[in-house]
């Protein structure tokens, strides 16, 4: 009978067995805890909901602040500017230029090119300082007297931060350093045919130089392309202007032909280019502001800047709507 082979207890457990430790394979293996459930971030719609809660509380408990030109910055940036991001960022697909020329505080007086039917380059200009700028710059816009007299118009341009255009008021702005927006072409410049695009109009008397030297602050030239093919300008009913008070009723291709529908901005190709500043604190202050010849001659700048770069970009651009 042959004889069994003795297995050296050391062979089959190691030393657990010989120290009389059961080995580890009989022993019972307890699951591993069962992970932590990972914190959830709140989605873009909680913070949506959140932030528009805590508006509404700061809204009925007073919790804001209003200055003494009527601007409302909370509800501005939380009622009026949000419908305009859609528009300025998959409508018109907003590029902007030259942001690092506005500086981050103090007063400067931003100048620029004005066209489009209906101001909309004053509002997308606005919202690309306060949205892409570092420092989230508002800027207060100069507006047309007629703005202040339309019902309804009025109180939204005053809680918006817009004013008067008028020297007082863009010198105590400007002392108070805010960013100051001026379109000295006013109507002329919005309301011109669309044969003329791209060709600046008059731009006034140089106010907004004078108060640019009496303030000693920086004057920032801007250059915007694709706001003269939101609505082409082919006509003009001038009856229903003049019965209206208004200083044009536009026709376009579109407009009035299909009704509402014609109201819808063609989605063109924008972009906005801030230029480098044009210094104004060593010209003499005050003095300067009375002197007509350095005034024309820096409005005259200004509006050559602004051209020159004007044409520079219909060359850059690959079409209108791309």
């Amino acid at each position: 009978m042959p004889e069994a082979r003795v297995i050296p207890l050391r062979a089959v457990a190691g030393d657990d067995v010989r120290k009389g430790k059961r080995p580890e394979a009989d022993l019972p293996v307890s699951d591993p805890p069962p992970p932590s459930p990972p914190v959830a971030e709140p989605g873009e719609w909680e913070q949506k909901v959140a932030g528009g809660l805590a508006f509404l509380r700061r809204r009925i408990t007073g919790d804001y602040d209003v200055d003494d030109f009527g601007f409302d910055k909370d509800l501005t940036e939380h009622v009026f500017m949000p419908p305009l991001r859609p528009l300025y960022e998959k409508w018109f697909r907003v590029e902007t230029r030259g942001l690092d020329n506005v500086p981050d505080v103090g007063g400067a007086l931003i100048v620029g090119n004005h066209s489009g039917t209906i101001p909309v380059d004053a509002l997308m200009t606005t919202l690309a300082l306060h949205d892409h700028h570092p420092a989230h710059r508002c800027m207060r816009l100069l507006g047309a007297d007629l703005v202040f007299t339309v019902p309804g118009l009025a109180p939204i341009a005053r809680k918006t931060g817009n004013t008067l255009a008028c020297n007082a008021d863009a010198e105590r702005l400007l002392c108070g350093d805010e960013l100051v927006g001026v379109f000295p072409e006013g109507f002329k410049g919005i309301g011109k045919p669309f044969s003329e695009r791209y060709k600046l109009q008059r731009f006034g008397r140089g106010g907004f130089v004078s108060a640019a030297l009496r303030t000693g602050k920086p004057i920032i030239p801007v250059s915007i392309v694709g706001a003269e093919e939101i609505y082409p300008l082919i006509g003009n009913n001038k009856t229903l202007a003049r019965l209206l008070g208004l200083p044009y009723v536009p026709i376009t291709p579109l407009f009035p032909w299909l009704g509402l529908l014609g109201a819808i901005p063609l989605p063109s190709k924008w972009i906005i280019e801030f230029g480098e500043p044009i210094e104004t604190a060593h010209l003499g202050g005050a003095a300067a502001a009375e002197d007509p010849m350095l005034v024309f001659n820096l409005t005259d700048q200004v509006r050559e800047t602004i051209q020159s770069t004007l044409y520079t970009l219909l060359m850059q651009r690959r079409s209108v709507f791309f």
